[in-house]
């Protein structure tokens, strides 16, 4: 331990930092297309429209069924070939890893959001139907202004830890050769030699950001359960 340098961190903060970036903007990318369309998802089902409905859940089925890695390779490696044969030249159209990063975790994550989703419209008061027909609220008034904020609201700690889990998982771009958090200090580490002081460092960014978003999420918990008892008094 008496050889350990921690100044190395100091010097080395710059590129940890850009590393950082970009795992914080995959991680918010991600939740943007995988809420967006998580929230189609479940509407698809909630409404049980029929054939989109059973493709809905063949995807969601799909995707927690297989590791977020190998989805990954599916979409890095085998959509150039699809798309070069859609093209007609047959050559494969490269997609690049960064594209293929974004779009694999939104599409990911669209799943487990899907699923968040889809059981909180299934806890929603039929009351709640009920007084938006007595109001005379087209469908898409209803679930925009009256449904969804409501699932939104009581889903978000569930959606909260969701993302906590996103945002460590996206150390799995190393295996495409980008430089987020973990893979600038792994760069690093085989450079100048210092992998305990690198990823103890790495360690320390993931504890302090995955912890700071859990005591938020509790804290969530504990309002929302407050005014949940607060309600079933009144």
């Amino acid at each position: 331990m008496n050889s350990l340098d921690f100044s190395i961190i100091a010097q080395a903060w710059p590129y940890l930092w850009s590393g950082l970036l970009f795992s914080l903007s995959l991680t918010a990318t991600a939740f943007l297309i995988g809420m967006f369309l998580g929230t189609l998802f479940a509407l698809v089902q909630h409404f049980e429209l029929r054939i989109l409905s059973q493709l809905v859940r063949g995807y969601v089925a799909l995707m927690r069924s297989i590791p977020l890695i190998l989805v990954l390779f599916w979409f890095f490696f085998l959509v150039p070939v699809v798309l070069g044969h859609l093209s007609g030249n047959g050559r494969p159209i490269p997609v690049g890893a960064t594209y293929t990063a974004f779009i694999t975790f939104g599409l990911f994550e669209a799943a487990y959001y899907s699923e968040i989703i889809r059981v909180g419209l299934r806890a929603v008061n039929k009351g709640q139907f009920e007084a938006c027909q007595a109001l005379a609220l087209s469908t898409f008034d209803t679930y925009r202004h009256i449904i969804l904020p409501q699932v939104f609201r009581v889903a978000s700690p569930i959606i909260l830890s969701q993302t906590i889990i996103l945002f460590q998982d996206t150390s799995l771009v190393y295996v495409l050769s980008l430089t987020d958090l973990l893979g600038a200090a792994s760069k690093l580490a085989q450079l100048n030699g210092r992998l305990v002081e690198m990823y103890l460092a790495v360690a320390v960014a993931y504890l302090i950001i995955s912890s700071a978003a859990s005591q938020f999420v509790a804290s969530l918990r504990k309002k929302y359960a407050i005014a949940g008892a607060a309600d079933s008094h009144r």
